[in-house]
C-alpha cells in the first residue's frame, strides 16, 4: 500500500510539473498491478489528453466510468477531453454530469459557463457562472469537505468539517455539510440537530430547509417534515420542486388525496418528469391501485430510458412480468459504460426478476449477482463484525442482567414487536394482526435502533452498548420506555395496541424487555434457504447490507438463529415464534396463537387480511393484498446450482 501511495504521489507531481510522459509511465506501472485502480486510470487519462493522445485518454476514461460511474472528476476530465477535441455538446453533457456528482468542481462550472455562453444558452450560462462564483467564495476547507463527501471519503470529510466548525461555529454551510456526512453515516439525530440550528441562522436558505425535510423523513418524523414542506410550499405555491416535496411528505402522513393533487400539479408543468412519475407510482402502489402504478412507472422510463428506479419499482411489485421489449430496453441500458451507479443496480435486480419469471434461471442469477456485487462493494459490510456484535448481545444480556432490573421499565402493554429477518413473512403477520379492531399497523419504526445507537456513545470505534445496559438506572429504563411510547404515537390511529415490525429489532430484544417489559414480541421465521435467497433477490431502500452476498446472508441467518436461541433461554416465553410455513398450512391456528400471545380475542377479520384497507409500504405490499398462497415457497430450488456459498454459510441449517 505504501509503494502504491508513493507511486501515485510521484505521478501526480510529474503531471503538475508538465512531465506527462513520466506521469503516464507511473500510472501504467500501477495499472499493471491493478487494472481497475481508479486513481491511476484518472492520471493516465490526464497524461494522455495533455499528450494529445485522445484515443488513449478516451480508453482510460471508459474504464474509469465503468469502475466508478459517479466519479465527478472523471466526468470533468471527459469534459476537458471533449472540449479539446472540439466537441462542445459532448463537453457540456460531461461537465453537467461532473457537477451533478460533485457540485464543488469549479473548473467544470467555469467551463460550462463558457460553453453555454458560446451556445447562446445565456440563462444556463449565468446559472453556471453563479455556481462557480459561489464556490470561489467558500472557505477552502469547506470546498475540500465537499470534494471528500462526494468522492466517498466520509471520515476525512467529517474530520475537516468538525475542525472548521470549532473555529467557525455559526457557519451554516459547515453545519449543512456535516449534517450531510451524518446522513450518509446513518447518524440522523445529529444531522437533524445541525440542520435545525442552520435553519435558525438562515431561515431563507432553501437548500438547508430541503435537507432538513429529508432528515426528518428519514427519522420518520412525518408530521414535522410535512409542516416544513408546507412552509416552503406557501412561499411559492407554483414551484414544482416545493410541490413535489410536499406531495412526498403528504404520502408519508397518509394524505394520499393531497399527494395525488400535487403530483398532478407538477406533471402539468413537467409532464415527463421521471422522478415525479415514479413517486406517483409509489403512491398508487401503496394505496392498492396497481394498474395505475404500472402506467406511471412505464411513463417514467419512457421519458428517461435509463431510469432504473422505475424498472425496479415494477419488478418490486412482485406480480408484474416484463414483456420482451422492456427486457430488451433494460439490456440495452446496462450495456452502457456510462450508466449511473444506482441505475445499473436497479436494472440488474429488475433483469434478475424478469429472467426468473421467464424460467431462465442462469441469466436471472447472473443479474441478481451483478446487482448484489455492486451493492456489496459500496457498503463494505463485514460479516465478521456483525457476528461479533450479535455474540456480544448474548454475552452481556444474561439472566443476572434481567434479574437485577426486574420490575423496571415502562409498564405500557401497547407495542407488539414483529421481528426477525426481512423477507421472512413479517408483513403477512402484521397484516393479519392489523386487521384486528384493537391493533394499529404502523411501519418499520427506527426508534429502538436509534436508542441502541445513542447508547453506544460518541467515541469512534468504542461502543458502550450493550455493556451499558448493566449500568442503567430504573429511572432511565422507565424514561426510555415512555419516550418510545410517546415518539411512536404519531404513527397510531387510536387502537390500544400497535405493531412495530422493524426486523432488525431481534438484535435488541434485551433492550426492549428492559424498557418495555409488557411488550409482546413475535419472531417471524421462514425456512433458511427460502428466507436467505429471497433477501438476496431483494434490493432494499437502505440498511440490510448483509443481504448483498450469499455467504453474508447465510452467516447472518445462522447468527440470528443463535441469538434467538439465547433469548429463549434467558427470557423463556417472552418471544412467540411463528414459522411462515406453519401460517401457510394453518392460517387460523397460527392467527389464534398470535392473538392469544398478544392477549387479544379472536376476530374473523384477521383471516380476511387481504381485504384490509390500509397502506402497506414494504416490498410485500401487493402479495398481502391477495389470499394466502405458496408462490414464494421453495423459490430457491431452481437456482440451486449457484447457491453453494449460501449452503456452506448456513451449515446444518441448510439441510
Amino acid at each position: 500500500m505504501a509503494v502504491r501511495e508513493d507511486t501515485l504521489k510521484a505521478a501526480q507531481a510529474a503531471l503538475q510539473a508538465g512531465d506527462f510522459a513520466r506521469g503516464r509511465a507511473l500510472a501504467e506501472e500501477l495499472l499493471a498491478l491493478d487494472g481497475e485502480d481508479a486513481e491511476a486510470l484518472y492520471m493516465l487519462a490526464v497524461a494522455a489528453r495533455f499528450s494529445k493522445d485522445f484515443a488513449g485518454a478516451e480508453n482510460a476514461l471508459g474504464k474509469l466510468h465503468t469502475a466508478m460511474p459517479e466519479y465527478g472528476r472523471a466526468w470533468q476530465e471527459a469534459g476537458h477531453l471533449a472540449r479539446d477535441r472540439g466537441e462542445p455538446n459532448e463537453a457540456i453533457a460531461a461537465y453537467t454530469r461532473a457537477t451533478r456528482f460533485n457540485p464543488a468542481l469549479d473548473a467544470s462550472w467555469r467551463a460550462l459557463a463558457d460553453l453555454l455562453s458560446q451556445a447562446n444558452r445565456m440563462a444556463e450560462a449565468r446559472s453556471a457562472q453563479a455556481q462557480a462564483e459561489r464556490i470561489a467564495t467558500l472557505p477552502r476547507e469547506l470546498v475540500a469537505v465537499t470534494h471528500h463527501l462526494h468522492e466517498g471519503r466520509l471520515l476525512r470529510a467529517e474530520d475537516i468539517c468538525r475542525h472548521y466548525l470549532r473555529s467557525h461555529p455559526k457557519s451554516v454551510e459547515g453545519m449543512r455539510l456535516l449534517a450531510q456526512i451524518g446522513i450518509k453515516l446513518g447518524i440522523f439525530d445529529d444531522a437533524e440537530f445541525l440542520l435545525d440550528s442552520a435553519k435558525t441562522f438562515e431561515p431563507d436558505n432553501v437548500q438547508v430547509r430541503l435537507d432538513y425535510i429529508d432528515v426528518l423523513r428519514r427519522r420518520q418524523k412525518f408530521e414535522r417534515s410535512r409542516e416544513e414542506a408546507e412552509a416552503l410550499h406557501k412561499r411559492d405555491p407554483e414551484n414544482p420542486l416545493f410541490q413535489s416535496h410536499l406531495a412526498i411528505e403528504s404520502m408519508q402522513t397518509g394524505d394520499y388525496d393531497r399527494a395525488f393533487e400535487l403530483f398532478d400539479a407538477v406533471l402539468e408543468k413537467l409532464p415527463r418528469d421521471p422522478a415525479t412519475l415514479t413517486s406517483q407510482g409509489h403512491a398508487l402502489k401503496t394505496t392498492g391501485k396497481q394498474q395505475e402504478a404500472v402506467a406511471s412507472y412505464r411513463a417514467a422510463f419512457a421519458a428517461k430510458p435509463d431510469h432504473g428506479d422505475a424498472y425496479y419499482a415494477l419488478a418490486n411489485l412482485k406480480t408484474y412480468e416484463f414483456p420482451d421489449e422492456e427486457i430488451a430496453a433494460m439490456r440495452e441500458q446496462v450495456s452502457r459504460a456510462d450508466l449511473a451507479f444506482m441505475d445499473r443496480v436497479h436494472l440488474s435486480f429488475a433483469l434478475g426478476k424478469a429472467y426468473e419469471d421467464r424460467g431462465d434461471y442462469e441469466q436471472s442469477f447472473r443479474f441478481y449477482e451483478e446487482g448484489n456485487a455492486l451493492k456489496r462493494a459500496q457498503t463494505r459490510y463485514s460479516a465478521d463484525a456483525m457476528s461479533e456484535e450479535l455474540a456480544k448481545q448474548a454475552e452481556v444480556c444474561t439472566p443476572a442482567l434481567f434479574d437485577a432490573h426486574a420490575g423496571a421499565g415502562h409498564s405500557a402493554p401497547d407495542p407488539i414487536f414483529i421481528l426477525g429477518l426481512p423477507r421472512a413473512g413479517s408483513t403477512l403477520l402484521e397484516q393479519i394482526l392489523a386487521s384486528h379492531s384493537q391493533v394499529d399497523g404502523t411501519l418499520e419504526l427506527p426508534n429502538i435502533l436509534a436508542l441502541a445507537h445513542r447508547l453506544r456513545g460518541r467515541k469512534a470505534g468504542q461502543s458502550r452498548y450493550p455493556q451499558v445496559l448493566h449500568d442503567l438506572t430504573r429511572e432511565q429504563l422507565a424514561a426510555f420506555g415512555q419516550k418510545f411510547i410517546e415518539d411512536t404515537r404519531v404513527h397510531r390511529q387510536g387502537a390500544p395496541f400497535f405493531i412495530d415490525k422493524m426486523p432488525n429489532n431481534f438484535r435488541h430484544i434485551g433492550l426492549i424487555h428492559l424498557i418495555l417489559p409488557n411488550a409482546k414480541i413475535i419472531d417471524a421465521r421462514r425456512s433458511p434457504m427460502d428466507c436467505c435467497f429471497s433477501g438476496f433477490k431483494q434490493l432494499f431502500a437502505e440498511g440490510q447490507e448483509f443481504t448483498y452476498g450469499l455467504t453474508e446472508v447465510g452467516r447472518y441467518y445462522s447468527d440470528y438463529v443463535a441469538l434467538m436461541d439465547h433469548w429463549d433461554q434467558v427470557l423463556p416465553g417472552k418471544v412467540l415464534r411463528v414459522n411462515h410455513e406453519d401460517v401457510l398450512d394453518d392460517l387460523e391456528g397460527q392467527t389464534r396463537r398470535m392473538l392469544h400471545h398478544a392477549g387479544l380475542p379472536f376476530e374473523e377479520t384477521c383471516l380476511d387480511f387481504h381485504k384490509t384497507d390500509r397502506a402497506v409500504r414494504t416490498a410485500s405490499s401487493e402479495q398481502v393484498r391477495r389470499p394466502i398462497n405458496r408462490k414464494g415457497q421453495d423459490a430457491w430450488k431452481p437456482f440451486e446450482p449457484w447457491l453453494g456459498p449460501l449452503k456452506h454459510a448456513l451449515g446444518p441449517l441448510a439441510a
